[in-house]
């Protein structure tokens, strides 16, 4: 059975996206356990007392029922330059617990700070994260990225990014990648196409 896991922002005692995370629950649900009642994350994380102040990556860790809650401080990494790799790993709207496809990806970023993940000639995330990239009007972000994360559905949901294809030989149009997901602010990781290594 494959655990699922929703990594969610704690910041000042306050989680982020709550409402966006449960519905990704209640898919994966529907999809996978459609005899369950779906986990509610409100729920569980009201079992634990956690932390009230500072940044946290809180990791809600399940498959049919709750399995396990971790409140981890969060750090992040920074990021000033991402290599191109292709890959075959699955495009899900979930995130799986066992990330050892986005681990050995990682892996081969060859002295860059991350991989940018290219999948039939199409951009699609870094290791950890969407992308969206900006073309002097507005921000695209691939339409069929690895894993739908629920920063993007809300960026998407607002206006601020919109959906479509990005080819690797089409990078030239672009100017600038911001780098987004639960843990990662909109504006807080942005770099120049230069930085991405072909």
């Amino acid at each position: 059975m494959p655990r699922f896991i929703e990594s969610i922002r704690l910041n000042n005692g306050v989680f982020d996206r709550i409402t966006l995370h449960q519905e990704r629950v209640n898919r994966i649900f529907h999809e996978f356990f459609p005899e369950n009642e779906p986990v509610s994350i409100v729920k569980e994380l009201s079992f634990y007392d956690f932390p009230k102040q500072g940044l946290f990556k809180v990791r809600f860790i399940f498959d049919d029922q709750c399995r396990k809650v971790e409140f981890i401080p969060y750090f992040r990494r920074n990021i000033e330059s991402l290599r191109l790799l292709e890959t075959d790993i699955e495009n899900r709207f979930y995130k799986l617990e066992n990330r050892a496809e986005f681990e050995a990806a990682f892996a081969d970023r060859k002295g860059s700070d991350d991989v940018l993940l290219v999948k039939n000639g199409l951009l699609t995330d870094i290791s950890y994260a969407n992308i969206a990239l900006f073309d002097g009007e507005k921000w695209v972000t691939p339409r069929l990225p690895l894993i739908s994360g629920v920063h993007r559905s809300e960026l998407l949901a607002h206006g601020k990014i919109f959906e479509n294809d990005i080819y690797v030989d089409e990078l030239i149009n672009y100017q600038r990648i911001i780098v987004f997901n639960a843990m990662i602010l909109w504006g807080e990781i942005i770099l120049h196409r230069s930085q991405i290594i072909l």
